[in-house]
């Protein structure tokens, strides 16, 4: 499975950005997509992840009521919708997918295919 996560950039303190990651390979392998990031000198964190279905979504608490994530599996796409984004957000994001089902999977050890980050810069 192969991952190309695209749609970072700058934007401003409130803003909104919409990132993409296009699986391609054996995607009907996994069960999970989710987004993790990364800020310089820091650990990798979990963002939001969602079932194959689409029906099971989960968030990190630091961005809960303010990102979104969806899955579009006929384009073999997720997306995490990111509104009112703040200087914190900023980071290196990368999506992950994993092949077994849990029910929540917030460790980046859990997934087993990663693709290249996209920047999100947040001015304030």
């Amino acid at each position: 499975v192969q991952l190309q996560a695209s749609g970072g950039g700058l934007v401003q303190a409130g803003g909104s950005l919409r990132l993409s990651c296009l699986a391609s390979g054996r995607t009907l392998s996994t069960s999970t997509l989710g987004w993790f990031r990364q800020a310089p000198g820091k650990e990798r964190e979990f963002v939001a992840a969602a079932t194959r279905s689409g029906g099971i979504t989960y968030y990190a608490d630091s961005v809960k009521g303010r990102f979104t994530i969806s899955r579009d599996n006929a384009k073999n796409t997720v997306y995490l919708q990111m509104n009112s984004l703040k200087p914190e957000d900023t980071a290196a994001y990368y999506c992950a997918a994993k092949r077994s089902f849990k029910l929540e999977s917030r460790r980046a050890y859990e997934y087993d295919y990663w693709g290249q980050g996209t920047q999100v810069t947040v001015s304030s």
